[in-house]
């Protein structure tokens, strides 16, 4: 009787999108797994080609070159995408909003001290952020933006998309098991190899070390945003690298977010939206939106805790 091949989990770390990435195929087939997880790498290359806003040979930039001049074509994915940020700008009221990226050019987060900007320039700078100054034309498929000095940016949206399209080039290459970890924006799909379902940790901000919450995944996404790594300390005080698009000024009263979801470009982008809310305000909206849960830790290393999550944190 022929012996069955065991399903084996082979991970391929990739620097990608200036962060770490870990792809993880599940597959009884070693040529299968790693024939699909290089094809995932190529996708992720790809699509950072597509969105960076600092290549001059991207589709952004030239969108972003041609503020306040004239509209530009552009493919229809690259539409799409910045058709669906709108929708979660108009989801959170602003608090998501990929014209916010330009204020990310005049604050420096390198966990350094350095002085706050000027009322003045901040203000000059709202002045130029404003999702509804953002014209998509869906006939043309053309993006204007229409302000002169606008500039759209995909930082908070664009790891997450980069997981999902990964996760698709996978599955077309015959891997019905796997995982996408962008730095933190995780997708996972099928099952790991002897078990149901995934495994996730989520750490206790108060000890890395320790978990705060597990939460078994069968499908979908944990995308946790946070200001661990990248921060500028002002007069001694954190400010976190996520700008408040309504304000202009980096975030104070969150330290970290993580959303679960069945997407994690929506999931990307809503930890966001969250890290910008009101912890209420924002706990309230992930209440109303189904399959989604969400904790949010606070400066002082509180959680606050969505429904479903909150049930299970103190089962």
């Amino acid at each position: 009787m022929k012996q069955k091949i065991k399903k084996k989990a082979h991970h391929f770390p990739v620097l990608l999108m200036g962060c770490g990435f870990v792809l993880t195929a599940v597959h009884e087939h070693a040529q299968i797994a790693w024939d699909a997880l290089r094809a995932a790498k190529k996708e992720i290359e790809r699509i950072e080609q597509l969105i960076s806003s600092w290549r001059e040979d991207s589709q952004t930039a030239r969108i972003n070159n041609a503020a306040g001049s004239h509209a530009v074509q552009v493919d229809k994915e690259l539409f799409d995408l910045i058709e669906r940020s709108i929708k979660v700008s108009k989801l959170t009221c602003g608090a998501f909003d990929i014209s916010g990226t330009l204020s990310r050019y005049y604050w420096k987060f390198d966990k350094k001290e350095h002085s706050f900007l000027s009322t003045d320039k901040i203000q000059e700078l709202m002045m130029l952020v404003n999702y509804k100054n953002i014209v998509l034309d869906r006939n043309e498929r053309s993006v204007y933006l229409r302000k002169k000095g606008m500039k759209i940016g995909f930082g908070g949206i664009g790891k997450g998309y980069a997981a999902e399209k990964a996760k698709s080039v996978m599955l077309s290459k015959g891997v019905q098991d796997g995982l996408v970890n962008a730095s933190g924006d995780l997708i996972a799909w099928g099952q790991p190899p002897g078990k149901n379902e995934w495994d996730i940790s989520i750490p206790d901000p108060r000890d890395r070390k320790l978990d705060l919450l597990n939460v078994s995944l069968a499908g979908g996404s944990v995308v946790t945003s946070g200001s661990y790594e990248n921060f500028t300390l002002i007069d001694g005080k954190r400010y976190s690298h996520i700008i408040n698009p309504r304000s202009g000024c980096p975030v104070t009263h969150t330290k970290n977010v993580t959303v679960v979801s069945p997407n994690a470009e929506f999931g990307d982008a809503l930890a966001t939206a969250l890290s910008v809310l009101p912890i209420e305000e924002g706990i309230g909206l992930v209440n109303r939106l189904a399959g989604v849960e969400c904790i949010i830790i606070d400066t002082e290393d509180n959680a606050h805790f969505s429904q479903q999550l909150k049930t299970k944190a103190y089962a």
